[in-house]
């Protein structure tokens, strides 16, 4: 396996400020930002983290969750004491709701640099995903988002949705997001997003999350894969429209859990194996034995972790051409994109990976898309470079 230990860049001191998923390691972003931190380290970097959660904090209300996600006074007052204690050259924030909220960015903005990934559109869509009932919505976009809080956006909560618009809201006005030094999108699709709301387009760098090497697939491998969460924007209804019809073109596996899960097991054909959430160990050993990954998103994902790991594995990717998809899936070369939401045209792209040469074909764009843009080697220089850049900005 790869090592980035011998890579040569000056060691910075870097803390790392993450309101943690309480679904762990399931969590994509959770993991990008454990990986990350494990990627610095590996290349000699100081790196502290705080990643609390409502749990860790005792956090017992929904009332202090609301106040919490509008202005967290201990939060930042924790930041503030961070940074005190093991004066960073850099704070790199990932997550802010509802447990760190934006106040810790005014505190944070008195390091030498402030960097912020944009994991996806969560300080411009209250959920996040700019999806609403199974359908693209683009209500509150260069707005501020009192549209979700009417359709009960986050959570399927109007307290929550109230707490969160209302913290966007407050934090515009007070200018706290120029604080940031330099924002990181994890796709140029999600850049465009927050340019075209307003963010200024030169404080927004994309930097695309990495994968670690992996067992790579040998062969065409023998089931369609699904992996991720259940629920209406990841679009699994599409797939098994194209396994109803007709013969199904394989089988397909799908690993993961959500809200969708019981209606979607229940309607399902035979054909279809459902797996449930597995530990994020067995997802390699479950990837190299795949004929391809199917992403059928109706929202705009962002940089989707499972097609990353994909590619490492060598394994080609059938995915939505909208949001990142269309960037990172090279129709043709590491995968197949489908412009149509239909049964039919989902059909077509399936069947087309049933042919043993186009699969493996497929399969060696796709690790080469993950050694030329994905590699961990190529994660850590990205993201030394946009901390430098960050300090660059800071002292102008």
């Amino acid at each position: 396996m790869s090592s980035v230990r011998e890579h040569r860049f000056r060691p910075l001191r870097v803390l790392v400020l993450h309101s943690r998923y309480l679904s762990g390691p399931v969590s994509g972003e959770n993991r990008v930002v454990d990986d990350e931190v494990r990627l610095l380290r590996e290349a000699g970097h100081e790196v502290n983290v705080w990643s609390p959660t409502v749990e860790t904090l005792g956090v017992a209300s929904s009332i202090r969750v609301g106040l919490d996600a509008l202005w967290s006074r201990r939060s930042a007052s924790h930041v503030s004491a961070l940074i005190q204690r093991h004066r960073p050259e850099v704070v790199h924030c990932h997550n802010l709701f509802p447990v760190l909220s934006p106040a810790v960015l005014r505190a944070a903005g008195k390091a030498p640099a402030l960097v912020v990934t944009l994991h996806n559109y969560r300080l411009l869509c209250l959920p996040a995903t700019f999806e609403r009932r199974g359908q693209i919505c683009e209500a509150c976009l260069g707005r501020l988002p009192w549209r979700g809080v009417l359709y009960r956006c986050y959570r399927n909560s109007a307290a929550g949705s109230a707490a969160i618009a209302a913290s966007l809201g407050l934090h515009r006005a007070l200018g706290t997001f120029d604080h940031v030094s330099l924002y990181l999108a994890v796709s140029e699709f999600v850049r465009h997003k927050y340019v075209e709301a307003g963010f200024a387009q030169e404080r927004i760098h994309v930097k695309p999350n990495f994968a670690w090497e992996t067992h790579r697939r040998r062969g065409p491998g023998e089931y369609y894969l699904f992996l991720g969460r259940l629920s209406p924007e990841k679009g699994v209804d599409r797939l098994l429209d194209a396994w109803r019809v007709g013969r199904p073109p394989g089988r397909l596996l799908i690993v993961g859990d959500g809200p969708d899960g019981p209606r979607l097991r229940r309607d399902a054909p035979t054909s279809v194996e459902f797996r449930g959430a597995v530990n994020p160990d067995l997802v390699p050993g479950i990837l190299a034995r795949a004929r391809a990954l199917v992403l059928p998103s109706v929202s705009y994902e962002g940089a989707p972790r499972s097609l990353l790991e994909a590619y490492a594995a060598g394994v080609p990717v059938i995915a939505s051409a909208n949001g990142a998809l269309r960037e990172l899936v090279a129709d043709e070369a590491s995968g197949l994109l489908v412009r149509s939401g239909n049964a039919d045209t989902w059909r077509a792209a399936l069947e087309k990976l049933t042919a043993d040469d186009i699969s493996e074909r497929l399969g060696e764009g796709a690790w080469q898309a993950w050694r030329n843009n994905h590699s961990p080697s190529r994660g850590l220089e990205d993201l030394e470079r946009a901390y430098v850049l960050a300090r660059r900005m800071k002292s102008r």
